[in-house]
């Protein structure tokens, strides 16, 4: 039976904390709009900030669906399940925001990922999110999988953009800037590293 929590602590925080693998979904608020689902993994690209709020890193990449529907609405479900152990799926409905390079919170939230160096994975934002509900669920029908590691292609592939190129190759990419459906999405030219951000 599903259960719902106050806060993130405890063993749902240990839980969401050891998966290896998340997923977003976020929507525009048109009904015939393009509901966007996006996998999310890099080791030490996801932090708990406090009992109710939560962050990720927004890497380089061919579209920016969820930053587009964020801007919008700012409605997002993050969920994470069990691939091993115990079966159980948790899930995170909440109000998400994108904190882009040019905002004076950026450098702060940065900190909190001491793991992943911004210079590697052309990172755009810093995707925060405040939870409003918290439920687990079973997970019995999740089928068992082992993680092996992380892919290293996305570091070799952004790890040699400056952020010109990098600006230049989203400005090539059909729906960075804008949606599949015509929202806005990355802000455009990219604002450029935050030197505390670059040092590190």
């Amino acid at each position: 039976m599903g259960k719902s929590y106050e806060r993130i602590d405890g063993r749902l925080r240990t839980f969401i904390e050891e998966q290896r693998v998340f997923f977003t979904a976020t929507a525009p608020l048109s009904g015939e709009g393009t509901v966007n689902l996006s996998p999310k993994g890099l080791t030490g690209s996801f932090a708990v900030l406090d009992e109710r709020t939560v962050a990720y890193l927004d890497f380089a990449g061919s579209n920016a669906e969820t930053v587009a529907h964020l801007r919008e609405n700012g409605r997002i479900t993050l969920m994470w399940c069990a691939f091993s152990g115990p079966p159980n799926i948790v899930r995170v409905h909440g109000r998400g925001e994108p904190v882009f390079r040019d905002d004076p919170r950026f450098p702060e939230l940065l900190t909190r990922f001491p793991a992943i160096d911004p210079a590697h994975h052309g990172l755009r934002a810093i995707i925060v999110v405040t939870a409003e509900l918290i439920r687990d669920t079973c997970g019995y029908a999740v089928p068992f999988m082992a993680y092996e590691g992380d892919r290293p292609l996305h570091a070799s592939r952004f790890e040699r953009e400056t952020d010109e190129t990098l600006d230049a190759y989203f400005h090539k990419k059909d729906h960075v800037a804008t949606s599949i459906d015509g929202l806005p999405g990355l802000p455009l030219p990219l604002p450029p590293t935050p030197p505390a951000a670059a040092r590190r």
